[in-house]
């Protein structure tokens, strides 16, 4: 194993997953891309040596910050017994956390452990609309903190400058590589790397703003023990090691899985309430009542009569809310009290599914995937053909499924569909 991935939570490991098996194209416009497999929580056992990228997936965005540390810990001493060369640290590219962490607590954590300062952090993801700028993350063309991502129920972002949002949870001083530097090409960037770990920056905020950006990141830290930042921070990786005469492997040959499809979303951002709203129009959809759930009237025995009533329909059982819906069961219930009970009815409801028989699963939503994931006893995940930016196929050899694990905001609007016709083999590449 080449490279190795501690990520935050399950959907943003698929979505570096995908970055690494995709590589970046050449001049000649073929891509380079890795052997990666991904991990459900750290393994028990050796990895399979074909594998070149190993990612590990961790639920730990929201957590208290000592066990996100530890389980962090635990996953690079895995990766390393692999012979990992590099470690990335992989959090969303809206930089998801609170002012107390975890990506300050964790990255120091790992940069300690790994005897490294002056490491990059860039949650930037160009396609997505995400760039950073003297140290501040856009959305398209809004600071974060007005791009929706203030209302997040687990972990509001209310300040667009995230060097100052991760000075607040790190202990050493945070530095900051503009982007005059980084046009300077990697050089320039491994100069004012060296210069912030001198000063005694453990971590440095890096700007950019294009694909081109990221890519001269990558190969400014080509030889870096650590490097933080959202998935796109990987495009540029996988050349470093071909370059180096470390050939990369092709990516998983995917056929298709056929059988009964389910889609469960537990998101609460524009993008998937849009999906929602999009899907139903012409499938058979079950909106669930938050009341409900925290008052036992609704359970996973009801979530799966309507799957079995809607096979081959692309039923869809959701539980999101605008803003003011959150924030008042919140209130209602308590914010750890109402995730615990929704992560238990999806993850009750897709271990019954699978169970019974589901062979394609479409899930939205960061926290309900991760919980989904666990419950499923997944093994060694491949990742298949990019569905939509961010968000791969994953096989699952071991249960014999097929799924998509979507973060919130990822995806277009048809995704639902999308998905299940790409998890079947057969999608097309025509974008709503």
């Amino acid at each position: 194993m080449l490279l190795g991935v501690i990520a935050d939570d399950f959907t943003g490991a698929g979505d570096i997953a995908n970055t690494l098996a995709k590589g970046m194209p050449d001049v000649t416009g073929q891509a380079g891309g890795l052997v990666v497999a991904q991990y459900m929580g750290v393994p028990d056992r050796q990895a399979d040596p074909a594998i070149e990228a190993g990612v590990v997936s961790l639920k730990t965005r929201s957590i208290p910050a000592d066990q996100a540390v530890a389980q962090s810990l635990a996953a690079l001493k895995w990766l390393q017994a692999q012979g990992c060369r590099q470690i990335v640290f992989k959090y969303c590219s809206t930089f998801d956390s609170t002012p107390e962490g975890n990506i300050g607590p964790v990255a120091e954590a790992l940069a300690n452990a790994l005897g490294v300062a002056g490491v990059i952090a860039c949650p930037a993801f160009p396609t997505l609309g995400r760039t950073v700028h003297q140290g501040h993350l856009f959305a398209h063309d809004r600071p974060l903190n007005e791009s929706g991502m203030q209302n997040h129920p687990l972990t509001s972002m209310r300040d667009a400058d995230i060097r100052r949002w991760l000075g607040r949870q790190s202990k050493a001083p945070v530095g900051l590589v503009p982007a005059a530097v980084v046009r300077a090409g990697p050089e320039a960037v491994a100069t004012a790397l060296r210069a912030a770990a001198t000063k005694g920056e453990t971590l440095a905020i890096a700007d950019a703003a294009t694909d081109e950006d990221l890519v001269t990141l990558g190969r400014a830290a080509a030889w870096a023990p650590l490097i933080t930042g959202g998935s796109g921070i990987a495009i540029g990786l996988p050349a470093n090691f071909i370059r180096a005469g470390l050939e990369a492997g092709t990516a998983t040959r995917f056929e298709g899985v056929t059988g009964p499809e389910a889609i469960l979303a537990g998101s609460c951002s524009g993008a998937t309430r849009d999906q929602i709203e999009v899907h139903r129009r012409d499938h058979p959809a079950l909106a669930i009542s938050v009341d409900d759930v925290m008052n036992g009237i609704t359970t996973s025995h009801d979530l799966i009569g309507f799957f079995r009533q809607n096979v081959g329909k692309q039923p869809l059982a959701f539980s999101s809310g605008n803003p003011h819906e959150v924030a008042a069961t919140q209130t209602r219930y308590g914010r750890e009290a109402v995730a615990g009970r929704l992560d238990e009815l999806f993850a009750d409801t897709a271990r019954q599914l699978v169970d019974g028989g589901v062979r394609r699963l479409v899930v939205a939503g960061g926290e309900t995937s991760g919980a989904v994931a666990q419950a499923l006893d997944l093994g060694d995940l491949r990742i298949g053909p990019e569905i939509d930016p961010g968000v791969p196929i994953l096989i699952s050899q071991k249960r014999g499924i097929a799924l998509a694990l979507k973060s919130g905001n990822f995806g277009r609007t048809s995704f639902f569909t999308h998905a299940l016709d790409a998890l079947s083999g057969s999608a097309s590449d025509r974008r709503q």
